[in-house]
């Protein structure tokens, strides 16, 4: 095992904690139990070589310390960790979104330098949405924790050699869709730099190729898998009704994202956060 560590420069806003925050409430990948307030660990299967890394990370004003341990690539690794935490992202002008939108601007006030977080590669975003297909999240969480647990590597998801080489018993057509989403991932279907340098439009179709993968899981793929920033996603039910609440009875995405670009997707994810915050204070308040 080797260790690899590097200074990255965040340009523009950026919270550690905020943005831990946000992981660890989000229940297709959540993270474990972290052992250290200022610093977010993680493990994952690099997208490059499928080996296992683990991964370290840590504020310092602007900068992010990146540590990870691995046999592999470990260059890549790090540039993986700064894709899925969307360090690489030069955010200067994200502020600008919120002095055109004023719905932006609050949301920022409330999530200051939040980073969409997203799944460690698209290949484990696709496998995401083939688990959740039709099935209760909690129950695609269950059915994602019983795959690392028999077919991972101390706590990765499972490489798609793994996944193409076992018998699965999944509901459904989940076995012969994972296996479709493995075979694309050995393809190189899901590779992020590329589906991030596409057109959109292009990069959808790209993944809808995939038996099993239809527009809203191509969207969850590009948008939180690849982390792409600015992509609209029009297949989201929960975020177009925050539209509503937000901008009113007659706003429609594409309306209201105009203000948006070149961040879309950051947009739309803190929309969705502050909707799951103020479903979580509603729950909390009914319990008490």
């Amino acid at each position: 095992m080797t260790q690899h560590r590097t200074s990255v420069e965040v340009l523009g806003p950026w919270s550690l904690a905020i943005s831990r925050a946000f992981w660890e409430g989000f229940p297709p990948a959540a993270l474990p139990g972290q052992r250290a307030d200022n610093q977010l660990q993680t493990v994952f299967c690099s997208d490059t070589d499928w080996s296992r890394v683990e991964a370290q990370v840590s504020q310092r004003d602007d900068v992010a310390q990146v540590t990870v341990i691995g046999d592999g690539d470990l260059d890549a690794a790090a540039a993986q960790v700064c894709r899925f935490l969307s360090l690489d992202i030069d955010a200067r002008e994200w502020p600008d979104v919120g002095n055109r939108d004023p719905v932006i601007a609050d949301a920022q006030r409330q999530l200051p330098g939040l980073r969409p977080c997203g799944f460690h590669s698209p290949y484990e975003a696709a496998a995401w949405t083939v688990l959740s297909q039709r099935t209760r999240i909690a129950q695609a969480a269950q059915l994602r924790s019983e795959l690392i647990r028999r077919l991972g590597d101390d706590g990765t998801f499972p490489t798609p050699n793994r996944i193409l080489a076992s018998e699965l018993d999944l509901p459904g057509r989940k076995t012969e869709y994972l296996h479709a989403v493995a075979q694309g991932a050995v393809d190189g279907v899901f590779d992020a730099g590329a589906l991030r340098a596409m057109q959109p439009g292009k990069a959808l179709a790209r993944l809808e190729q995939i038996k099993g993968v239809g527009p809203f899981a191509a969207e969850l793929v590009l948008i939180r898998g690849a982390n792409a920033p600015d992509v609209l996603a029009h297949h989201e039910r929960r975020l177009d009704s925050e539209i509503l609440v937000q901008y009113g009875p007659h706003a429609t995405i594409d309306e209201v994202s105009a203000a948006w670009r070149p961040f879309r997707s950051w947009a739309a994810v803190y929309l969705r956060a502050i909707r799951e915050q103020r479903a979580h204070e509603i729950t909390s308040a009914a319990t008490q």
